[in-house]
């Protein structure tokens, strides 16, 4: 990765349900984010990110892997669906606050489709894990 993105030209998503504030590391196989969880998130309840945020932060981990490789080639960021969630564990649910590091490692790709193993981590501790399946449109 050459050079630092405005995340928002990366990803189909625009606010209030962007989940992804920066692009760490992008290559063919390995991707990171960072996001910082604040008090008037969309998806935080109770002093805490949701489940469901932990899963759309890792979902739009990977668009913004799709969104650097897509600019990378001259081509317009493409939307993606989730496709399926296999093995997702939330093993804990990060405070307003919090910065959380995203990892996914891409397995497979084949007709549209992204196959990637996910974690999420606050420091040491595990919040997330398990495989994801975007499917492009």
């Amino acid at each position: 990765m050459e050079q630092e993105y405005d995340i928002l030209t990366l990803l189909p998503q625009r606010p209030p349900m962007v989940m992804v504030d920066r692009l760490l590391h992008c290559d063919p196989v390995v991707t990171e984010t960072e996001f910082t969880v604040r008090e008037d998130n969309i998806l935080a309840e109770d002093g805490r990110l949701s489940a469901c945020g932990l899963i759309e932060n890792i979902a739009q981990t990977c668009a913004a892997r799709m969104g650097y490789i897509n600019l990378s080639k001259g081509e317009a960021v493409r939307v993606g669906v989730i496709g399926a969630l296999r093995d997702m564990e939330i093993h804990a649910l990060p405070k307003v606050g919090s910065t959380i590091t995203t990892r996914i490692e891409v397995s497979d790709e084949v007709f549209g489709m992204t196959l990637a193993q996910a974690s999420s981590r606050c420091g040491d501790t595990l919040l997330a894990s398990g495989t994801i399946k975007i499917a492009l449109l």
